[in-house]
């Protein structure tokens, strides 16, 4: 069998839906969910609904974690029969090490052509910029050339996201600048961002359902006037509310596609049951 020019890696906090991953080809990591003494790999040991029916009950707290340099030596050796370079893509340096694990990784693969990106985003901001070099490499461009598409995506992309409670981001250490509005005396639907590849407060709204309004109000704003819009739709355990917002997206600036999936175990972790987030940027 033939190698293919070009294969395309994620890690599993992308949260595409496996049916994009098979039509596309893309190769995916997964990340680790530790709980209960047991380390479990992202959608394979333990799958989204599962994750969050047990989370739910359970009176302890799963932690994450990246696989390991020899972890990813492992999945770049077994990318590399099947293709001639590999462009890889992961979550943003600053809400986990895999970058730091996929880069020593690369080192030890000799001269080997690989070129890694920091997607600076998670979920379906990178599964985002995951679909673009897919398509890339499928229209015959080469893994620089992939690369430099993929990074030209990157400070175009917005992901907003609302969480039900800070609890879990603040558990995971994962809170960013949204740190100071723990503790606020009112009960808030705080909607949060990626800016810098961080976790910033975008607003502070009083009901979940006034936060989902002024997120799509951000994202009809800031697309106002574009063309060739890509948008995904993301939830933890609301799969009807996600099915809402991604007919409203529709109507609203008719996207070239809108791609809706769950966010993984590991993602689950970090935000927690409820949340409901979009991703989108635009090509002009």
């Amino acid at each position: 069998m033939s190698k293919r020019k070009v294969a395309i890696v994620i890690d599993s906090t992308a949260n595409l839906p496996d049916k994009l991953v098979a039509q596309h080809q893309i190769y995916v990591v997964p990340q680790i969910v530790n709980w209960d003494g047991q380390s479990l790999l992202d959608g394979i040991d333990i799958k989204t609904e599962a994750f969050y029916a047990k989370l739910s009950m359970s009176q302890t707290s799963p932690t994450t974690s990246q696989p390991s340099p020899g972890e990813f030596l492992e999945h770049f050796q077994r990318v590399a029969e099947t293709a001639d370079s590999i462009v890889g893509i992961f979550i943003s340096e600053h809400l986990s090490g895999t970058l730091s694990s996929a880069r020593q990784a690369v080192s030890m693969m000799g001269d080997y052509p690989i070129e890694i990106v920091d997607s600076r985003s998670a979920s379906m901001g990178l599964g985002l910029i995951a679909l673009a070099a897919a398509q890339a490499a499928a229209d015959g461009k080469d893994y620089q050339e992939i690369a430099a598409i993929a990074r030209r995506i990157v400070p175009h992309l917005r992901v907003l996201f609302v969480v039900d409670t800070l609890e879990y981001l603040h558990r995971g250490g994962r809170i960013g600048g949204a740190k100071r509005l723990i503790g606020s005396v009112l009960s808030i639907k705080p909607v949060l961002h990626l800016e810098g590849g961080k976790i910033e407060p975008l607003a502070s709204i009083r009901t979940k359902k006034k936060a989902v309004e002024h997120m799509l109000q951000v994202l009809q704003q800031e697309t106002a006037g574009k063309s060739q819009i890509h948008a995904a739709v993301m939830h933890a355990a609301a799969e009807d509310e996600a099915r809402r917002i991604a007919d409203t997206i529709q109507s609203a600036v008719q996207p070239l596609d809108i791609v809706q999936g769950a966010l993984s175990p590991v993602i689950g972790t970090h935000v927690g049951p409820g949340t409901l987030g979009v991703a989108y940027y635009a090509e002009s």
